[in-house]
């Protein structure tokens, strides 16, 4: 049975920067207020640009870093939750903006864990001998569904995307995927489907649901693995929010281990926070090719996915 390998990453955001400071111009908020509680100094706000602008742009350097024809592309998935197009997917249009000819191309909405579910997902069709190549993208435009009146939830969100290639490898390069949901608590993170859809989240139950439960599920993901966490290169977590990040990292015991911390510098982004950071870090030669990450996403649903990787 063929594995596959993640051949190349990319990513893309908008050039527009909004600052905490910007932000307290309007409401009753600050850069000190947000830092101590989220630890996000800035975000990058699309204007223009929509969904599938950005799932190109990061789409369009991955395949390029990879080397890979269009044609050989067999699958196309964009992870989102903020598309505002029903049809036709963003996956679809991605690939026609791409010249990829008949791939198949789909939407996957598991919100903030939607990367790592694309990423399992093309890796399960590789395994099947359905593709050899695929394209995997996280893609969202938070700043569509933000209340910006909400001091909440507005100091949270920012756009981007972020992409990777997948290609069949001989060995196995992407592991066993470890994923679920919580649905008792399917209420908890809300983009209610009206037609002008807003974020809103019941942030204290989020916050101690993601500080208590999470590190064990992924300890069970490097376990699936055969990866002790100390083994890792990195971890690439969904970048809600640093405490989170740095709740799950000291449950994990990992003092030696690089810890991405984009949300500093990003904001949430939800489906494309875990292949922003990656491929930021990969771009800075921050993780040795080789190196393995542990990926892991988690969020609206409320649902978890990730997997161990072995990067470019």
């Amino acid at each position: 049975m063929l594995g596959s390998r993640i051949a190349a990453m990319g990513h893309h955001q908008p050039d527009h920067v909004v600052t905490n400071d910007d932000l307290a111009r309007n409401v009753d908020t600050s850069d000190e207020w947000i830092r101590r509680r989220t630890g996000i100094a800035a975000r990058h706000v699309a204007r223009e640009e929509s969904v599938a602008d950005l799932a190109t742009a990061a789409a369009g350097k991955a395949l390029a870093a990879a080397g890979v024809a269009p044609e050989d592309i067999g699958l196309v998935q964009v992870a989102t939750c903020t598309a505002i197009d029903r049809c036709p997917s963003t996956a679809a249009q991605v690939a026609g903006r791409l010249g990829i000819p008949a791939a198949a191309a789909f939407d996957v909405n598991n919100a903030c864990a939607g990367f790592s579910t694309v990423l399992a997902t093309a890796d399960h069709a590789i395994r099947a001998g359905a593709a050899r190549h695929a394209l995997v993208i996280g893609a969202e435009k938070m700043s569509d569904i933000t209340d910006w009146t909400d001091r909440s939830t507005c100091v949270l969100l920012g756009d981007g995307a972020g992409a990777a290639v997948l290609s069949a490898d001989e060995r196995e390069h992407v592991g066993p995927v470890v994923w679920g949901s919580d649905p008792a608590l399917r209420d908890a993170v809300r983009i209610l489907g009206d037609w002008h859809p807003r974020f809103a989240q019941d942030g204290q139950t989020v916050f101690r649901w993601a500080t208590t439960a999470l590190a064990p599920l992924a300890r069970q993901t490097c376990e699936r693995a055969g990866v002790a966490p100390r083994e890792l290169g990195a971890i690439v977590t969904h970048q809600a929010n640093l405490r989170i990040i740095e709740s799950i990292a000291a449950a994990l015991d990992v003092p030696d281990v690089l810890v991405a911390t984009d949300v500093v510098e990003s904001g949430n982004t939800s489906a494309a926070s875990i292949p922003i950071a990656l491929s930021k870090l990969l771009a800075r030669s921050e993780i040795e090719p080789g190196a393995k990450a542990l990926l892991f996403g988690f969020g609206g649903g409320l649902s978890w996915a990730g997997q161990v990787v072995t990067c470019p």
